[in-house]
């Protein structure tokens, strides 16, 4: 491996070189005439001094070279930790998406109608008013506008509101412009599910519209009806609370939605189904 010596260090060599030759030259003439004593007297410092600086400057030019042949052993042991976490991230990801399949294979074998086309989250925009995010398949997968996103255990994601070739937007059960027609899957209550940003309340969905004698239990389990988007039986959520309201005449239900969307990575397209 080429190393690069500092100006500083170059500096010293040289003026060690130059005084190793000097200290040669006088060793030279003190041979020469060895009853010169007032020449070793002037000169023996600068030998001194001389050979101190060799040592010094030998010393510091091993510690330089250590000190890079250390630093690049440890850039590359660096290299080498992030290899191998890489590794283990990806190890990680296909561990993931291997049983995100094996579910999937379950739900796929009991709705045999379904074709799906799989894609992966590639960015979020997310706010007080807004829940979406961007995939990286679009209409060249036969991804378009009006089709819903799904989580493997059949859960509802949102809906692809925008694509472009390459790309779609889907709105999530969250944004409060969704609205799904839903029923309370141990009762048959029926109602409309939107997302509570509007109301302020965050994470959480609103079924509105139910019969004002309704009996709502917490984690009953709310479904799609079924329609010319969502295929019936889609898990939406499960029921958190339930009050009147402001008319008075109808109830409403706070929900907890299905889809665990702070941790996703993967959604699901329902791109044929047959609607019953």
């Amino acid at each position: 491996m080429k190393k690069h010596l500092s100006a500083k260090t170059k500096w010293l060599i040289v003026i060690a070189v130059l005084l190793a030759g000097l200290v040669t030259i006088v060793a030279a003439v003190n041979a020469a005439h060895p009853g010169e004593n007032l020449v070793q007297t002037v000169l023996t410092p600068f030998r001194s001094a001389s050979s101190a600086l060799v040592r010094q400057t030998e010393r510091y030019y091993d510690y330089v070279f250590k000190f890079e042949s250390l630093q690049a052993e440890n850039e590359a042991l660096k290299a080498r930790i992030i290899a191998m976490e890489e590794d283990v991230r990806s190890a990680d990801s296909l561990q993931r998406e291997n049983e995100r399949l094996h579910q999937l294979l379950g739900l796929t074998e009991e709705h045999e109608d379904y074709k799906l086309a799989s894609a992966y989250i590639i960015s979020w925009v997310d706010s007080s008013w807004k829940s979406a995010f961007t995939i990286a398949k679009g209409t060249n997968s036969g991804i378009h506008e009006g089709l819903v996103a799904i989580t493997e255990y059949g859960q509802v994601v949102g809906l692809v509101t925008a694509a472009g070739p390459n790309w779609a937007t889907v709105t999530t059960v969250l944004d409060s412009a969704l609205g799904i027609s839903a029923t309370v899957a141990s009762t048959g209550y029926n109602g409309v599910v939107e997302g509570a940003l509007a109301t302020g309340s965050q994470g959480l969905l609103r079924m509105n519209y139910l019969p004002t004698d309704s009996v709502l239990r917490n984690n009953d389990q709310v479904l799609t009806t079924g329609s010319t988007v969502y295929p019936r039986g889609l898990i939406i959520g499960y029921i958190t609370d339930a009050d009147f309201d402001q008319t008075g005449v109808a109830k409403y239900a706070l929900l907890r939605p299905a889809a665990d969307l702070d941790n996703l990575e993967q959604v699901f397209i329902i791109t044929e189904y047959e609607n019953q």
